[in-house]
Parts: structure tokens; C-alpha cells; sequence
């Protein structure tokens, strides 16, 4: 890529890529939609092709934006490492961590402390969000890694576990001691919906397909208050295994074949640099054990 290209140009293409429009990616640029696309129009230029191909209902990138992308995140990748350098943030290693907010906050805690006793000079920063948003995060050089539920489109370079999802049930429901149930059983059953779920849409095709029609008495993003209000006998709900917590009944629900691997996403630069760190290894053996139960 050109000398001449600068940065914000860099970043305005990254952003299009990543949320797949114009208008959604002058939002996370912070920036007006006609700036975003002057900004676009001038790259264009300077690379001499168009890059994306566009319509009314969505972007799609050309053969000459496909090849870019790669070589854009790399250079993005450099400049972060440059401003952490610059910022003295080299004085003792840091790990800028993603942490899907799908992971139980006790699991999350036992793992930061691990992390804390194996390296007490390393400096932690944890982020916690969406997958999807954390991985952008991190294919822009703004996170190390990511840990969490790994999507099929991406490698991982550490396996922490591997779990089922089940039905969270209070402990007091009568179907609270069957260590699994059928989906006909739930046809009357109040639920609510955790709308981080990875599968989310998939357990709705999965209940619409058994004929199970619920009551959905509350819609939320957050997961603690999900289990809250399991426990507290408003609904019941889907969770991932690791969500097993007193209060709360698991059963596994028959048929449904959906699980989760959760493993570390990061990429060979940030692997160099992070990958012997006693805090990230600390970090990944205590959420493998807490996971295995």
C-alpha cells in the first residue's frame, strides 16, 4: 500500500468491512456517513480500482478490496503496536484481553486471578463483549486476543473446553431433578430469552419445530440477571453447561444437538509477543479447569 495512504483511510475501509455498511461503519468511525464515503471515494483512488461494490441493500467488497484486506489490518495492526509503544505500555508486558460476556462472571473471576498470582507485574486489560465485537476488536489490533466461543470461520490457537447447553430450571421446578427433559414437556413452561445466546436463533427453530410456543416473560443481555431471575422461578431458559450455579437445575434437552468450544483467538503477531506470558497461560489453565468441573 502507498506511503500516501494515511491512517483514517485505512481504518474507514477496516470499518465498512467489518459491519458491512456505510452508515453502521460511520457510526463506529465516529464520523458522518457522506465523510466516511469521501473517505472511501479517495482511497479508491489512490489504489486506482474501486474497492466495494454497492447497492441499496448491501457492500460487498471487489476482487481488488479482498486482496486489501488482509494487508490493511496488518498495517492497522502496526500502528496500535507503534502508539503502545510510544506510550510506554512496553514497560511491563501487557495483555489486552477479550472476554466474551457469554462466559460466567465467577468462571471470568477465578481466571483474572489465576492470572494475577502467576505474573503480579503483568499489566491486564479486559474487554467484555460480544463475540463478534471483540473479534473485529482484535482484527484491528486493538486486542492481543480473545477468549471465548470459538465461531466456525475461525482457528483457535488454544482450546480451553468444550460443553453442551442445558435447561436452567429453578431448583424448586418439578422438573428440577430429571437429568433430562423432552421438548413436549416444555410446551407450558414460561422462558426468557438471553439474547447474547450463540445460539439463540437456533433454539428458536428448534422449539418452533417441536411445537413449543412459550410465554417469553423477559428479554435481557444480561446473563447474570438471566439466571437471577431463573432462580427466582420467572421462567426457565437455555444456558451453556458452565452456567450450573446453586439455585439452578440443568437438564440436558433431548434432541437439541447444539454445543460450544471455548478457545483462544489471536493471531501469530500478538502470539510472538504474548504467547509465553505466565498471566495468559494462568488465564486459560483455570478457565479449562473451572469448564471441566
Amino acid at each position: 500500500m502507498a506511503s500516501m495512504i494515511e491512517r483514517y483511510l485505512v481504518r474507514y475501509f477496516i470499518a465498512v468491512v467489518d459491519q458491512g455498511s456505510f452508515s453502521r461503519a460511520a457510526t463506529t468511525m465516529h464520523v458522518s456517513q457522506p465523510t466516511l464515503s469521501a473517505g472511501i471515494a479517495k482511497l479508491e483512488r489512490l489504489m486506482g480500482t474501486p474497492l466495494f461494490n454497492r447497492d441499496n441493500r448491501r457492500v460487498e467488497l471487489t476482487g481488488a478490496g479482498a486482496h486489501l484486506v488482509e494487508h490493511a489490518r496488518a498495517i492497522e495492526r502496526a500502528f496500535a503496536e507503534a502508539e503502545r509503544v510510544g506510550s510506554g505500555d512496553v514497560a511491563a508486558q501487557l495483555l489486552r484481553i477479550g472476554i466474551a460476556s457469554t462466559l460466567p462472571s465467577a468462571m471470568v473471576g477465578a481466571g483474572i486471578a489465576a492470572a494475577r498470582q502467576a505474573d503480579p507485574d503483568a499489566r491486564i486489560e479486559v474487554l467484555d463483549g460480544r463475540m463478534r465485537d471483540l473479534l473485529q476488536r482484535l482484527d484491528r489490533g486493538r486486542l492481543d486476543a480473545v477468549i471465548g466461543p470459538v465461531p466456525p470461520s475461525r482457528e483457535m490457537e488454544r482450546e480451553i473446553g468444550h460443553e453442551d447447553y442445558a435447561m436452567a430450571l429453578p431448583a424448586t421446578h418439578h422438573l428440577a431433578g430429571r437429568s433430562s427433559v423432552a421438548p413436549a414437556e416444555l410446551s407450558g413452561e414460561t422462558m426468557l430469552v438471553r439474547r447474547q445466546c450463540e445460539v439463540l436463533a437456533e433454539t428458536s427453530r428448534f422449539f418452533t419445530g417441536h411445537g413449543v410456543r412459550p410465554f417469553m416473560a423477559s428479554r435481557t443481555d444480561d446473563e447474570e440477571r438471566a439466571l437471577q431471575l431463573v432462580a427466582a422461578g420467572l421462567a426457565i431458559t437455555l444456558v451453556p453447561r458452565c452456567y450450573a450455579r446453586e439455585g439452578i437445575a440443568l437438564a440436558r434437552l433431548e434432541a437439541f444437538e447444539a454445543e460450544r468450544t471455548i478457545g483462544l483467538i489471536s493471531d501469530a503477531e500478538a502470539m510472538a509477543r504474548i504467547g509465553r506470558s505466565p498471566a495468559l497461560t494462568a488465564l486459560c489453565d483455570r478457565l479449562r479447569e473451572v469448564l471441566s468441573g
